[in-house]
């Protein structure tokens, strides 16, 4: 998958931007990263419409403060390129789990 900043560039910031090209691997993507989550790992995200969004967004985000970015997350919205954007990760092994959830789900679409 296609990576903004790649591991050759400087990283600024927390945010890793991955995209998928199709809507099932964002959402498969989000709902994955869902399940590592510490909190509401059993809840199943779904895309939604929002306001201040033109298309449909699907967030992740089990973490123990509402709206935390430094908590391991997930969102992105269901347009091309189908980019979702990672960020957060408040150790190596919960970012490993988030990963392993990944690998574990994406190619299923699940």
């Amino acid at each position: 998958y296609d990576v903004t900043p790649t591991a050759a560039e400087p990283r600024t910031d927390i945010i890793q931007a991955i995209r998928f090209g199709s809507r099932e691997k964002l959402v498969a993507f989000c709902r994955a990263i869902q399940r590592a989550c510490p909190i509401d790992a059993y809840v199943t995200p779904e895309p939604f419409a929002t306001h201040g969004y033109h298309d449909e967004v699907i967030m992740a985000a089990g973490t123990f403060a509402e709206g935390s970015s430094i908590e391991l997350s997930a969102d992105g919205p269901l347009r091309e390129p189908y980019a979702g954007y990672l960020q957060g990760g408040l150790s190596y092994g919960h970012c490993r789990l988030g990963v392993a959830s990944v690998l574990a789900h994406l190619d299923a679409g699940r």
